[in-house]
């Protein structure tokens, strides 16, 4: 039996890097990780290596059902460089500690775009106000449900821990969250995610916007992607301390996370939509306008629980923001 593998990688284009698939052929394949082999690229179109040196490595890491195809699977990978070394671009290499113990929850809102108009899909022509498009119903308040619907499935159909979807603040925009534990397998499942997001947009003649502020110093919303996370002592320990100092700790790396948390973010961090400034740092039991939020159900559940990081933005790297989460973490204790 033939099978249809897509490979699918980040490329080396900056601030936000996009992503690149292409498909192998394979006989008798187990639809197993281990029997993905290597494979490479022409890193010289992806802005990834210099024409006469052009290789670039495909390392298989993780393995979903393709739902959009008959014997397919899709094959998330790490980029190498030709003498094995991660590339520099490769954000999965970035996590140097990884298990269960922690645990993430990524909440990813994006636009969906219409390239005709180059405005949100279904964005009102008359500048109706942002308050009625939050989990909405209705032709005249959701726009794309058809395609966002679709997308749900498929996620699903490919194994991936989707919690939920709704329509977010914006006209067009929408979101929906994955959980799961490790920071590598947090990644790689947004990362196919959106992987699907963009592929099942094109049936719809639509694009998927990642940009966290794609309407500018406008009255709307921008798109984050928070991100909520734990760790055993957070989920046992039932003292409030804990968190304190986690946040505490947080507030003195704000530099490094701002670096990874996504390109433009200074665009959507300005205190106003819900967001804390850029330039400033602050916590607080169910204060969406704080960098982190502690939810209203850790305190109710006697300080056992997670925190959310609201600053991350929608095309920030799941892998890269997932690491220095732990990094920080740890470091409060």
């Amino acid at each position: 039996m033939w099978a249809k593998l897509e490979y699918i990688w980040l490329d080396g284009f900056e601030p936000t890097q996009s992503m690149r698939s292409k498909t192998m052929v394979r006989h008798d394949f187990s639809g197993e990780l281990e029997d993905c082999p290597m494979w490479n690229f022409d890193g010289s179109s992806t802005l990834q290596a210099e024409g006469n040196a052009s290789d670039c490595l495909l390392k298989p890491c993780a393995i979903y059902p393709d739902p959009d195809r008959n014997s397919g699977f899709l094959v998330m990978c790490e980029v190498l460089n030709a003498d094995g070394t991660p590339h520099s671009t490769n954000g999965r290499a970035t996590i140097q500690e990884d298990d269960d113990e922690f645990w993430f929850g990524f909440e990813q809102e994006y636009f969906l775009w219409d390239p005709d108009t180059n405005l949100p899909f279904g964005f009102p022509r008359d500048q109706t106000p942002q308050g009625q498009f939050y989990c909405s119903v209705g032709a005249k308040n959701a726009f794309g449900r058809d395609a966002v619907e679709d997308h749900l499935d498929q996620c699903l159909e490919a194994g991936l821990n989707v919690e939920g979807i709704n329509a977010e603040v914006a006209a067009g925009q929408w979101e929906y969250q994955i959980f799961a534990k490790g920071a590598k397998d947090a990644g790689d499942q947004i990362w196919v995610s959106r992987y699907l997001a963009e592929r099942n947009a094109e049936k719809y003649g639509l694009h998927i916007e990642w940009h966290p502020k794609p309407l500018g110093a406008t009255d709307w919303n921008g798109s984050g992607m928070h991100a909520n996370f734990s760790d055993t002592a957070m989920r046992e320990s039932g003292d409030e301390a804990v968190f304190h100092k986690i946040c505490e700790a947080f507030g003195k790396n704000i530099k490094k996370h701002i670096a990874v948390y996504g390109a433009h973010n200074e665009q959507r961090l300005t205190g106003l939509h819900e967001t804390q400034s850029i330039h400033e740092f602050s916590y607080g039991v169910s204060d969406r306008g704080a960098s982190i939020r502690i939810p209203i159900t850790t305190m109710d559940d006697g300080w056992k629980g997670r925190l959310e990081d609201r600053r991350p933005s929608s095309n920030g790297d799941p892998y890269k923001i997932a690491a220095v989460i732990i990094e920080t973490t740890k470091s409060a204790y």
